[in-house]
């Protein structure tokens, strides 16, 4: 039976409001810092950059379709097993394959207020209810999410550190959520940000997953190995949620020179201490330098800060973003996250990060002291 009308999306497909990333483009002369997606001012490992451009002379060759190569770097850096491995397109395509393998229409998942963005739209593509729960000073709060699961919970995403807010939750805590969920609910730890994070009290979640059949992590190749370019995620779980996005999958979602360059990363420990160096430096001087000009700085552990601009005329958020852009200074307005008072600043170079002092102490009228 036909019909005269057009294709029609299913249910949920048209409620999302589609992703929009950072800004990446400052006026014309001047120069440009792009502060504005938490990527990594040291650039990519050297090594990396080498096994891309080997790569490139087999470009009419498929990948390994099992990124295997990749899978058994990522298991002898972090003592996992890689059959238990799953890599991606970025974490984002992971996180998009665990809404579409366990929710089904009507079916709930649940994640915080000020969460990223990405969970909302795997959740509604799959078809599926999303549930938000509020946050305690811009941290994930375990009781709101328990008091909001239902029979219908199947998938529960919690990002740690969080993005934009750079709070995260211990490690104790993330484990009382756990254990306060019920065995059918799959948990997803979004560990974008892990290896900045020096608190003593923190993990990734490696642990859990190991002695777990509903908890999953993901991670990513795009934040401090500085391959955002690439699009390389991966996932470590229990062998039936491996198997269940084995088999849904795109068969070579990792390209070729994605799964050598990412390898040779993943390998080369000196520049990722590098990386983590730098930004623990710059962490805690942008932090107190922002705070010494009279602007709230949320206690951030990963490799961007939040700060809340005042609601005062001529010195809010949109007044410090538009300031900033016209000097070359691109952070990232937070709007879309509920934060309309606030930008997330990547930590950048130390150029960059000495400008975009200057620039905030000539946008508030306060000497840096």
């Amino acid at each position: 039976m036909t019909t005269d009308t057009a294709p029609t999306p299913r249910p949920g497909a048209l409620a999302i409001d589609a992703y929009v990333p950072g800004k990446s483009r400052a006026p014309a002369g001047v120069k440009l810092h792009k502060l504005s997606s938490n990527e990594t001012p040291l650039g990519p490992s050297p090594k990396a950059i080498a096994a891309f451009r080997e790569a490139a002379g087999s470009l009419e060759i498929y990948p390994d379709g099992s990124s295997s190569a990749l899978r058994e770097a990522i298991a002898r850096a972090h003592g996992l097993d890689p059959e238990r491995i799953v890599c991606g397109a970025g974490s984002d395509e992971l996180l998009s394959l665990l809404a579409s393998a366990y929710l089904a229409p009507g079916d709930e998942g649940l994640f915080t207020e000020h969460g990223f963005l990405v969970y909302k739209i795997a959740i509604l593509a799959a078809g599926g209810a999303p549930v938000v729960a509020p946050e305690t000073n811009l941290t994930t709060d375990v009781d709101a999410l328990l008091a909001r699961v239902t029979d219908r919970t199947r998938i529960v995403y919690i990002a740690n550190p969080n993005n934009p807010t750079g709070t995260y939750l211990p490690f104790d805590e993330v484990k009382r959520l756990h254990a306060g969920l019920p065995k059918s609910t799959l948990l997803v730890l979004d560990a974008a940000y892990s290896e900045y994070v020096r608190a003593n009290d923190y993990a990734a979640g490696i642990e859990l997953v190991s002695g777990s059949e509903n908890v999953v992590m993901t991670r990513t190749f795009s934040k401090v190995f500085g391959l955002a370019s690439l699009r390389i995620g991966w996932l470590y779980g229990p062998e039936g949620v491996v198997d269940a996005l084995n088999r849904i999958r795109g068969p070579f979602n990792v390209s070729g020179p994605a799964i050598a360059a990412g390898a040779a990363a993943v390998a080369d420990r000196a520049h990722l201490d590098a990386a983590v160096a730098h930004n623990s430096e710059w962490l805690v001087k942008l932090t107190e330098g922002v705070r010494a000009l009279g602007l709230e700085v949320a206690p951030s552990v990963a490799n961007f800060i939040l700060i809340r601009f005042p609601k005062d005329a001529g010195r809010t958020a949109a007044d410090a973003d538009a300031f900033l852009t016209s000097r070359g200074l691109v952070l990232r307005a937070v709007g879309a996250y509920g934060l309309p008072d606030c930008l997330r600043l990547t930590i950048g170079s130390a150029e960059a990060n000495e400008t975009v002092l200057a620039a905030l102490a000539e946008f508030t009228g306060k000497s840096r002291g």
